[in-house]
């Protein structure tokens, strides 16, 4: 179950993310560009995107993909602009038989249940022998530069934890770390909106942008967590 299933009463929070990060990017490559690049280099025939959204792993893919996609979403309101093949459903009870798919993907999405581990059990189940999963998560020092406003909230999945969490439920995992800036907040306004799509009131967040020096370069904390079934 969802720990804050605001995607279908509030999506334009989750695009506004999506939006600021795009914009205002540091160079060419997204979190999605680098798991697409693993995926290519996996070579599956068949992948779950867990927790699509509207299809940002879909847009880093080349068109068309090199493998079958499927994306898997809860929200009704953002899995209308994703362009398909694509599946409303539960992460916790994915509706697939066993080692239905080559590799799955749940990015930064882990985080949104209350036991994340119903989901890993289940992506598990769903992949073939041999099969991968790429789990991201944030760390919960991610942004340092807007600690005077703002800090990210512990979650179930953590980047502190992620690689605990899946072993778990997988024996072989590997993880690959990030910390380095990503994003460059140009002005007051970019600050603002990149609180208020962390669920920030905006005039809350307007006032605390007011408060910091721009441009402000924004540093990005996580962990890309692969283990094999």
């Amino acid at each position: 179950m969802a720990r804050t299933p605001d995607h279908d009463s509030d999506s334009e929070r989750f695009r506004l993310a999506a939006r600021v990060t795009r914009k205002y990017l540091i160079g060419a490559r997204s979190l999605h560009d680098h798991i697409a690049a693993k995926l290519l280099h996996e070579k599956p025939s068949r992948v779950l995107d867990i927790g699509c959204g509207e299809g940002a792993l879909r847009d880093a893919l080349p068109d068309p993909p090199p493998f079958r996609l499927v994306g898997l979403d809860a929200s009704a309101a953002l899995l209308r602009a994703h362009p398909g093949p694509r599946v409303r459903a539960d992460a916790a009870r994915l509706p697939f038989r066993d080692g239905t798919f080559d590799a799955a993907v749940a990015v930064n999405m882990l985080y949104h249940l209350d036991d994340p581990r119903l989901a890993l059990r289940e992506a598990r189940r769903v992949l073939a022998p041999g099969g991968v999963l790429l789990a991201t998560a944030i760390c919960r020092n991610d942004s340092p530069e807007l600690a005077p406003v703002w800090r990210p909230r512990p979650t179930t999945f953590d980047a502190e934890e992620a690689a605990d969490r899946v072993c778990e439920v997988f024996d072989e995992v590997e993880v690959e770390r990030w910390d380095a800036p990503l994003i460059t907040l140009p002005d007051h306004d970019a600050i603002r909106d990149y609180l208020v799509a962390r669920r920030v009131p905006r005039p809350e967040a307007a006032a605390a942008a007011r408060r910091l020096r721009t441009p402000l370069p924004v540093t990005k904390r996580g962990s890309l967590v692969m283990a094999r079934r």
